[in-house]
């Protein structure tokens, strides 16, 4: 068919893209860890074209830095890019919340938020259990699907992105203090949930605080 190979190569691209972020977030490449488009290449069995391409796309969403001459690196945030980060979510997470209670949810918002008590329970669990990895990806698909409860992809994206870089800035701290997973913060996202649910603007207001909260003491003691 025509424009097959094209398919194909994006197809490739985007799965490319998503191991290799799955291996930052899981912390098998570490912040500082460099390797060149061949490697990737030799390493997932493909052309140097889609994985060129993935690595490129991963730089754009601020997870990998191009080194001259060198290829790429695994980004390396500061304290103070974390704080950026919080600040950041903060207006972006404040507008969403204020925009649910104040004009309401998008059509078939009601399914929409069994699946995300689903995923908070999970969240939960997760960071009870100390499974980083698994509480990362219930943690990213919470506030995908919540976000995504006002009905404008734009948004959802970039609180993604936001949360996926305050992800990689975690993940080795983590590592190295397991039992911070089990900390009351994940606790919340139920909660969180119900006050929606509610349309509670206070305690929506109130959550968001204390998670925000969390962040910078927890960035403030590193």
């Amino acid at each position: 068919m025509p424009g097959s190979g094209a398919v194909t190569r994006n197809t490739l691209r985007q799965q490319i893209a998503d191991a290799l972020r799955d291996e930052v977030l899981a912390g098998r490449l570490p912040p500082g860890t460099e390797f060149t488009v061949k490697q990737i290449a030799e390493q997932y069995e493909v052309s140097a074209t889609p994985v060129r391409e993935a690595l490129v796309d991963l730089a754009a969403q601020g997870l990998l830095e191009s080194v001259q001459h060198r290829g790429f690196r695994v980004r390396i945030y500061s304290v103070a890019d974390f704080v950026g980060m919080i600040e950041a979510r903060t207006l972006i997470v404040d507008g969403i919340f204020r925009r649910l209670v104040e004009r309401g949810t998008t059509p078939g918002a009601a399914e929409m938020l069994v699946s995300v008590r689903r995923r908070a329970e999970e969240a939960r669990r997760a960071a009870h259990s100390g499974s980083l990895e698994v509480l990362i990806g219930y943690d990213l698909r919470f506030w995908r699907e919540l976000s995504g409860l006002v009905g404008n992809t734009y948004i959802s994206e970039f609180l993604h992105r936001i949360r996926v870089q305050t992800w990689v800035f975690a993940v080795p701290h983590l590592q190295r203090q397991p039992e911070l997973m089990r900390e009351a913060l994940w606790n919340g996202h139920r909660e969180l949930v119900e006050a929606v649910t509610r349309a509670d603007p206070d305690e929506v207001r109130r959550l968001v605080h204390a998670y925000n909260q969390h962040g910078l003491e927890w960035a403030a003691g590193l």
